[in-house]
């Protein structure tokens, strides 16, 4: 392959990564869907009433990021300040073959003048799935069998991160009583937030509760977070709440944000194709890089980017792309003590308990 000079993921949209968290140009060849039998715990009625939530969260939205810790369980510790950020996101349907929906969000930050354009998190949501991707610390993930009495009338969410690297996964059965459409699975665990893998360290993992519900303005993602340090026995540092909230904003212009995703779209395709092998060919497999992973998420989004403004074609984009999730990936797995990222830091709260 010539190999081409790989453009960086500009500095400003970088630097806006750390809040928080249209019709594309990708073609799916999308199954014949058929109906689940209908059965006593779940009906064909329930199950579209799931699906309808889940494309609910679909759209154009202002939305805000709100991140208060709430309770200290380290004698030397003492709470940080509220974290509040936002801007305004758009959330697409990259595919839908009835028992499988994936969201792709865009966020779109900046001033009137000078929007940045930022492909933020992705959400693939699975009925009735065999088995779920969950994280296990350290950057790396492993399959987790879902047997048949728990997945039943049920949904899996995998959340993926920027680059399209997974992030968590969880499953749970949507409720729609009281007039609410929600999903709240079990705790599980998760990587840091970028708002703190950027700022700090002192913890390894979030064990979080993680609530969808849709409101009548849009939708709203509670969550519930241990800050866990898992140098030794696993122990919360700190709890904390967050709540993301997706308000409809139909007004706001994000031509930009579109022009991204159809420019960019058949790579990023490319992209979760590479992640989805990994995923199904791998009990287990990890990110080489401790911590923060920029080194593999910048070359990515600076490859999008290369595609965007004609640089690069997309068949060379995504041959690039493998050579560099290949360079930052394995499947043989160190033990979480030796994936972990050591600090000063981390090790005093450590040894605190």
């Amino acid at each position: 392959m010539n190999r081409k000079k790989t453009i960086l993921f500009p500095i400003a949209a970088m630097c806006a990564l750390a809040l928080g968290a249209c019709q594309t140009n990708i073609t799916v060849e999308a199954e014949t869907f058929t109906a689940q039998p209908v059965k006593a715990a779940h009906t064909e009625a329930e199950y579209e009433a799931d699906r309808q939530a889940i494309l609910a969260m679909s759209g154009n939205y202002k939305v805000t990021f709100d991140f208060i810790e709430t309770v200290a369980f380290d004698a030397d510790y003492k709470l940080k300040d509220r974290k509040l950020s936002g801007g305004h996101e758009m959330v697409r349907v990259v595919e839908d073959t009835g028992d499988f929906i994936s969201l792709q969000h865009i966020l779109v930050v900046g001033s009137p003048d000078q929007k940045f354009v930022v492909k933020h998190w992705r959400q693939d949501w699975a009925y009735e799935p065999e088995e779920v991707l969950v994280f296990i610390g350290g950057n790396a993930w492993e399959m987790r069998e879902v047997p048949v009495t728990e997945r039943a009338g049920k949904w899996s969410q995998t959340v993926y991160q920027v680059d399209d690297s997974p992030r968590y996964g969880a499953v749970a059965g949507w409720s729609h009583e009281d007039g609410v459409s929600e999903w709240t699975p079990a705790a599980e665990w998760r990587p840091l937030p970028r708002r703190d893998m950027t700022t700090r360290d002192d913890y390894h993992a979030v064990k979080a509760i993680n609530r969808h519900a849709i409101t009548p303005l849009g939708w709203v993602h509670e969550q519930d977070n241990s800050k866990l340090v898992l140098s030794g026995e696993p122990s919360v540092l700190v709890r904390e709440v967050g709540v993301n909230t997706y308000q409809k904003d139909d007004a706001f212009d994000f031509s930009v944000g579109e022009a991204y995703w159809e420019a960019t779209a058949d790579f990023w395709a490319g992209v979760r194709a590479e992640w989805t092998a990994m995923e199904k060919g791998k009990d287990a497999f990890a990110i080489t890089l401790k911590g923060e992973t920029g080194d593999l998420y910048s070359p990515l989004l600076g490859l999008a980017t290369a595609v965007e403004i004609g640089d690069m074609t997309v068949e060379e984009a995504i041959a690039e792309a493998k050579i560099t999730i290949a360079q930052f990936t394995t499947d043989e797995l160190a033990p979480l003590s030796a994936r972990l990222r050591t600090t000063q830091t981390v090790a005093s709260v450590g040894a605190a308990k």
